[in-house]
């Protein structure tokens, strides 16, 4: 028996998601899955925010923090496609 969950089992991506515990588009259930993130045909690893309608992602400014010491997102305009990873 294996304790990995199946593709059946996982919840639908949303169209807009935060990987920010504190953001209304924050959805825990779907941080329990592997994501990937496809913006302009190449894979991204460091997306902190992805709206897929309105065709954004938000990703850290180099090593710049904000004042609360949390890093400066920009955000960068193009095609996005976010998908479960397969293990």
């Amino acid at each position: 028996m294996t304790d990995t969950p199946d593709a059946s089992a996982r919840p639908a991506l949303p169209d807009h998601l935060s990987i920010d515990a504190r953001s209304p588009h924050y959805v825990a259930a779907v941080f329990q899955h592997d994501i990937g993130i496809r913006f302009n045909g190449k894979e991204r690893t460091d997306v902190e925010e992805y709206c897929v309608s309105e065709g954004w992602v938000k990703v850290p400014a180099g090593k710049t923090l904000d004042r609360k010491g949390r890093p400066l997102l920009i955000k960068i305009k193009g095609k996005v496609e976010a998908y479960y990873v397969e293990p």
